[in-house]
């Protein structure tokens, strides 16, 4: 059986983190779960909202009636709960070697997670960092807003239209869409939440630099 492959062409890559480079499902796990339980929330309903969002977020999405200080500071122990807590956390497969393929690429990583939590998580599970970086101090707006992603593509000096989004999450998808990018979606979370092209995981990835600046993805 043949596996068609989609070409996509961009010039710049938007990387997010959680569960698109790295597996860190069980942490989230644990620790918004205990959550839900000190809220009195059903544990499943609440991990259907958290993933890809920064927490402030979230629990503005559970808690609606909560003021909003609460929510920071709540964030605030929980960002330090996650940043102790590596165990299972691991690269999402092929990241590594994917990485590895966007040397000389204009890539940026834009993650929900803070510059300490993506920083032990990115080394929890063997990884190098990139270069441009935004993270939750960078902005003023969750996913699915799209600030994160717009300014990762200013940083880089790349259009929105010429960027692509790396996604497992619904939060993230939609920031991408609203960003004006394309979405691949990584992963069987991203499947429900119609990114223009899903994969299992990065090993199902290849990176082309044409000699333009553009970068062709061979992706299935």
């Amino acid at each position: 059986m043949t596996t068609a492959t989609t070409v996509l062409t961009a010039r710049a890559l938007l990387l997010d983190m959680d569960g698109t480079l790295v597996n860190s499902d069980a942490v989230v796990e644990r620790c918004w779960r205990r959550w839900a339980d000190r809220h009195g929330l059903d544990g499943d309903e609440v991990m259907k909202v958290v993933h890809g969002r920064q927490g402030y977020a979230s629990m503005a999405v559970l808690l609606p009636d909560r003021p909003m200080e609460q929510n920071h500071a709540d964030n605030a122990r929980m960002l330090a709960e996650e940043t102790a807590d590596m165990d299972g956390v691991v690269e999402v497969p092929g990241a590594t070697e994917f990485l590895a393929s966007l040397a000389g690429v204009p890539h940026a990583l834009v993650t929900s997670a803070d510059v300490g939590l993506s920083t032990a998580r990115m080394a929890a599970a063997g990884l190098k960092l990139p270069d441009v970086r935004v993270t939750a101090e960078s902005v003023g707006a969750s996913k699915p807003h799209p600030e994160g992603f717009l300014k990762g593509a200013a940083e880089l000096g790349v259009a929105p239209e010429d960027c692509v989004v790396f996604e497992d999450s619904g939060a993230g998808i939609s920031a991408g869409r609203a960003a004006g990018m394309r979405v691949v979606g990584v992963g069987p979370r991203a499947g429900v939440h119609g990114p223009d092209v899903l994969v299992r995981d990065l090993t199902q990835v290849r990176v082309e630099v044409v000699g333009d600046g553009t970068v062709r993805l061979h992706i299935g």
